[in-house]
């Protein structure tokens, strides 16, 4: 936020008891009329003074949960014809004229649905809270701006922050950039699974659903808003009668449906919207059902897109999915790399599969030991704590191949060196062309051939 923040209200600071409630008469909601013209003309009395001419959108909201996709422009949000996109035009960073941020405003002040943050590059801000609080921050003073807002009617207090600063929701948790490996695991996704979809959040709850396959991501992808946040889900379209029948009792859910020239809507309903809904499913080919509940329904993967430069700049936190956790753990694992787990399964098909850190590494029967072995099961046991050499990271595929033989010593040197040593062994094994020979003094001890010859 810039250094000179001020509070801007109709609330007259002598009417406010000890504890700096407003105690007046003046009403909580904007009048439509002479105050919120006041407000508005405020706002721009400080973009003048600090010479800002458009603003930035941050972190849009639309509230309730509008969905835009195919349908019709939703009406009542606040956004008619203010952009040339349509609503899909509100997205973050979107640039936009000063007027036009004063007509987002005057939506935040009569809590029309939509809702952002006002910025420029850390210059200038403009944020609306509840009850017809407004906070401008510049890098300026804004002495004429502060005469101007007292001209108006208004009460300007200098604060040293702006409560509706942003802050991310979880500080540790870091966002998953939309970036080659992201691009890279979704054709491979497209590829294995033939079709995904892609649910695109560009404004809060506002999202577009698209349902990808070979033919068409590379389409579909180039016209995402920027800075959207992406979250990549299974194929969820089954016969409607199947989804319909996968309502729950009662409850939050988003049903996706597909009609017959393969347009993709959503809405998002509870139980007592469940009949209307579903009524509309009557010409669909296909649909599916997410819940809205946390933990319950997860995406594969999840990402936010970056601007052209490849600089992430939106804000939107990503949901940590098992996927991203593990893309996290991931990006810290190199080739080489000596790590520690704990044997969780030995498979059937002799693959063993080690737990390193939460994520599960695998070893290959040839990785296990330089020495010869019957079953994995000779070398390491479920349970077993063993120290392992990473052999590649496959950020697409998510597999990490561990070696357990590379952080051993090769004993093979020391056996080149008895060419032509007269050695002696037990037999361990007689087969039509010859006997096998224990070499050395140890019950894995490499073995040698002695071949059975002719005449």
């Amino acid at each position: 936020m810039p250094p000179f923040v001020y509070r801007i209200t109709k609330y007259d600071p002598a009417h406010r008891d000890e504890r700096g409630h407003y105690t007046g008469a003046e009403d909580t909601v904007s009048d439509h009329g002479p105050v919120e013209e006041a407000y508005l003309a405020a706002i721009a009395a400080f973009a003048e003074a600090a010479g800002i001419d458009q603003l930035e959108i941050r972190e849009p909201q639309i509230g309730g949960f509008a969905h835009f996709g195919m349908e019709p422009p939703v009406d009542g949000y606040g956004l008619a014809d203010l952009f040339p996109a349509g609503s899909a035009g509100f997205h973050d960073g979107a640039l936009v004229p000063i007027t036009v941020g004063l007509e987002l405003v005057r939506a935040m002040l009569r809590d029309k649905g939509a809702w952002c943050r006002l910025e420029a590059e850390g210059a200038f801000a403009v944020h609306v809270g509840w009850d017809q609080y407004l906070y401008i921050g510049s890098n300026l003073p804004c002495e004429t701006a502060l005469v101007r807002t007292r001209a108006l009617g208004l009460f300007p207090e200098r604060l040293d922050a702006s409560p509706y600063e942003f802050a991310p929701d979880d500080p540790g948790y870091v966002q998953r950039p939309a970036d080659a490996d992201f691009w890279a695991r979704l054709h491979w996704t497209v590829s294995a699974h033939r079709a995904v979809f892609l649910e695109e959040v560009f404004a809060g709850n506002a999202s577009r659903w698209h349902r990808l396959i070979r033919d068409n991501i590379e389409t579909v992808c180039s016209q995402l808003a920027p800075r959207a946040r992406l979250a990549i889900w299974p194929d969820l379209l089954t016969d409607v009668e199947t989804a319909v029948a996968a309502l729950p009792d009662e409850g939050l859910v988003e049903i996706v449906w597909e009609d017959e020239d393969g347009q993709i809507t959503s809405a998002v309903v509870d139980e007592t919207q469940f009949e209307a809904v579903t009524s509309q499913l009557a010409g669909a080919r296909a649909a599916g059902v997410v819940s809205m509940y946390a933990g319950e329904d997860l995406p594969l993967f999840t990402a936010v897109l970056p601007d052209s430069e490849g600089v992430l700049r939106a804000r939107w936190q990503t949901e940590p999915t098992p996927s991203d956790r593990d893309w996290a753990f991931l990006k810290t694992l190199r080739r080489g790399q000596v790590v520690t787990g704990t044997v969780t399964t030995i498979a059937s098909f002799g693959v063993t599969f080690v737990d390193i850190g939460g994520f599960t590494a695998m070893i290959n029967i040839p990785e296990l030991s330089w020495r010869p072995f019957d079953y994995p099961s000779d070398v390491v046991s479920v349970g077993q704590e063993v120290t392992a050499e990473v052999l590649d990271v496959d950020m697409v595929r998510e597999r990490v191949p561990l070696s357990l033989r590379a952080v051993q010593e090769d004993p093979w040197p020391q056996v080149a060196q008895r060419i032509d040593e007269v050695v002696t062994g037990p037999v361990t094994k007689i087969v039509p062309f010859g006997v096998f020979v224990r070499i050395e003094d140890r019950e894995d001890g490499f073995q040698g051939l002695g071949h059975q010859r002719a005449g």
